[in-house]
């Protein structure tokens, strides 16, 4: 419940304070748990449809959002943090008048966000924002622009996300998967995605070569998915060497590079498979 003291200055400056000494004690309790800081930061808005691909936008309307899904900032991510709370007293004289405005009920503008997926990013009424988790509200007035991307925005919560996001993107630009095959190729650590992209380019080069025919970016995928990652992962798991919480995809990029560590081939057959596995399976 709010505090009122019947004073709305002395409330507005107990709000302030109130919600500095939470921010401070949150971070304090945060590298006392080891977080990173960019789980107690506000998100950065450049940061996550960098890592996401940018593809178009469009004005969504004026609407009421939930205050909760504000997670991030265009261009002040430093002077909040998360629960958007101040870092510091610099604008304190600001945020006071606006808690004061609020408090006697005048009439407050919307704020001006971006959308993306179901986040939302200031862009103008970054102490609107403060004020009204301070006050307990649950929703907010906002013009809002809607953001396309070229991946799903989800599973974005920490900056070790993003980059994952990122590298995942850059592979599917150059690697354009589809369906299936889209779901299938995914691994745990983002420079993963770099050796399967220059892995599924070489192995095009070779079938071009020995075709003798142009093979496109979406033809290149498809195939590759088809005549070499399914067969080799199934000759995996058929030889059991996948480990308990490896990726498919991880496997196959392990297994390839043992094979070509061993024996120089880019073949793949029942001996091939005996050879690489007779050394062993290597955790990663």
């Amino acid at each position: 419940m709010v505090r009122d003291s019947g004073s709305p200055r002395v409330d507005a400056e107990s709000d302030f304070m109130r919600a500095r000494r939470h921010q401070v004690l949150s971070g304090l309790a945060a590298r006392l748990r080891n977080d990173a800081d960019d789980v107690i930061q506000s998100m950065s808005f450049d940061d996550v449809v960098d890592a996401l691909g940018r593809k178009a936008e469009h004005y969504a309307g004026t609407k009421v959002i939930p205050l909760d899904a504000i997670v991030g900032s265009v261009d002040k991510a430093r002077d909040f943090d998360r629960r958007f709370r101040p870092t510091s007293a610099v604008s304190r004289q600001r945020w006071e008048r606006l808690s004061r405005a609020s408090r006697t009920g005048e009439e407050i503008p919307p704020i001006d966000v971006y959308q993306v997926g179901d986040y939302y990013f200031v862009r103008d009424g970054h102490h609107r924002v403060s004020v009204a988790r301070s006050l307990k509200l649950d929703v907010i007035e906002a013009n809002v622009t809607a953001i396309e991307t070229f991946l799903a925005p989800v599973g974005i919560g920490a900056r070790a996300d993003l980059e994952l996001k990122y590298w995942r993107r850059l592979m599917l630009q150059r690697v354009p998967f589809t369906g299936e095959a889209r779901a299938a190729v995914a691994v745990d650590n983002p420079f993963d995605y770099g050796v399967i992209a220059e892995t599924v380019e070489a192995w095009a080069a070779r079938a071009m070569h020995a075709e003798g025919a142009y093979m496109d970016k979406a033809t290149m995928a498809a195939r590759w998915y088809a005549e070499e990652f399914q067969p080799v992962v199934a000759m995996i798991e058929d030889a059991g060497v996948r480990g308990k919480d490896e990726r498919p995809a991880e496997a196959y990029l392990r297994v390839a590079c043992e094979r070509y560590r061993l024996i120089r081939e880019h073949e793949w057959n029942a001996d091939v498979m005996k050879s690489v596995t007779s050394k062993g399976k290597r955790k990663r």
